[in-house]
């Protein structure tokens, strides 16, 4: 360090000296010091969320669940809160009624008559179910269906005023590196917004066959489940889900439901009330090529076995699109409509062949 400063005053000499010719100072050319500049490819990102969240938050719910207990149940305390300001608050309620367990969630209204999206698993089970407002305001709401192979549902307030309400965007659309804003009740505090880019499209993280995520690093936290996923535009574009967490609070990795998974699901549950999905009746296996998935068992009275499929089969097609894995094959199958006839392409021993198979009703309890 010592050296260093000392050789201060001779660096500056030889600079001054250098720069000096005669009565004359030489300028350096700023052209032949810096490399041209890079041009701007893209827009810069937003400097503030707050247009957008006056535009969006008024339409993104909270909600409460209660459930009966039973013995096993009694003083349950719901995950959301577990570490939070309320815990405190959920405990001495807890004890004041013991016969009820709270859980709480996010949702959003989809139109002005109070159509509310959500997660199953936030609703599922429900006693009672009331949403909250961004303003404070509280309605009981009634479930009109869920889907448990997507974890999606559809519940339903009734207002004696229109509604504020968001949008559906097309999240096909979306790129990896596109800013979104979340929105929920993370941990039962109220109304939340986090933003943050995409960080992933097509994730699988094992909870149902129909897994097909966006990775968010936008803070998801517990009690967000249910909540939307906006872009810019303030539409929604995903259904936010589920974290990885290994201490329960977010480490940026969020996982919500594409828009392009959701619209279908909710319209059906609108409709119906429930969804009635395809059914085989065989189970599937991978093999190493990914070309194809192998039959591995067929249950005997199944629409599998009574169309011609048998154990050993592999799967290659089916209605002219090709299936390189277990996983697509399950998808196309339960996203068939029941009593519908299909073709599928197998492989029996190296000799090619087309089954036509007549597709049943998924039992309820197929996971």
């Amino acid at each position: 360090m010592k050296t260093f400063m000392r050789s201060l005053p001779a660096m500056a000499a030889l600079c001054s000296s250098g720069l000096s010719m005669g009565s004359h100072t030489a300028h350096a050319d700023p052209s032949t010091l810096f490399a041209p500049a890079t041009p701007i490819v893209a827009a810069p990102g937003p400097t503030s969320f707050a247009p957008l969240v006056r535009k969006v938050v008024p339409a993104v719910v909270n909600i409460a669940v209660t459930r009966d207990s039973d013995s096993s149940t009694r003083k349950k305390l719901p995950s959301a809160v577990k570490g939070t300001p309320l815990e405190r608050r959920f405990r001495e309620r807890m004890r004041k009624h013991s016969d009820e367990v709270l859980g709480a969630g996010s949702g959003f209204i989809l139109d002005p008559s109070g159509v509310i999206v959500t997660n199953g698993h936030v609703v599922e089970d429900a006693d009672k179910i009331t949403v909250a407002l961004a303003t404070g305001k509280e309605y009981n709401a009634r479930l009109i269906g869920i889907d448990d192979l997507t974890d999606i549902a559809v519940i339903k307030i009734d207002s004696p005023t229109p509604l504020p309400f968001v949008e559906w965007g097309d999240s096909r659309l979306v790129q990896v590196g596109d800013w979104i804003m979340a929105a929920g009740n993370p941990f039962g505090l109220g109304s939340s917004v986090t933003a943050g880019i995409v960080s992933a499209r097509g994730r699988d993280i094992g909870t149902g066959p129909f897994d097909d995520f966006l990775q968010l690093d936008a803070p998801i936290n517990p009690g967000n489940s249910g909540g939307p996923t906006f872009n810019l535009a303030g539409q929604v574009i995903a259904l936010n889900t589920a974290i990885v967490s290994p201490t329960g609070g977010s480490v940026g990795l969020g996982f919500s439901i594409p828009s392009e998974i959701v619209m279908p699901v909710v319209n059906a549950l609108q409709r119906e009330g429930r969804i009635d999905r395809g059914w085989l009746g065989a189970t599937l296996e991978d093999i190493t090529t990914h070309n194809g998935t192998r039959v591995a068992e067929v249950d005997r009275n199944g629409p599998a076995a009574q169309g011609g499929l048998k154990r050993g089969d592999i799967i290659t097609a089916m209605g002219g699109e090709h299936m390189d894995t277990a996983r697509t094959m399950i998808r196309a199958v339960a996203a068939a409509h029941p009593n519908s006839t299909v073709q599928i392409s197998v492989q029996r021993q190296s000799q090619p062949m087309t089954l036509t198979i007549h597709v049943g009703h998924r039992p309820l309890s197929e996971d």
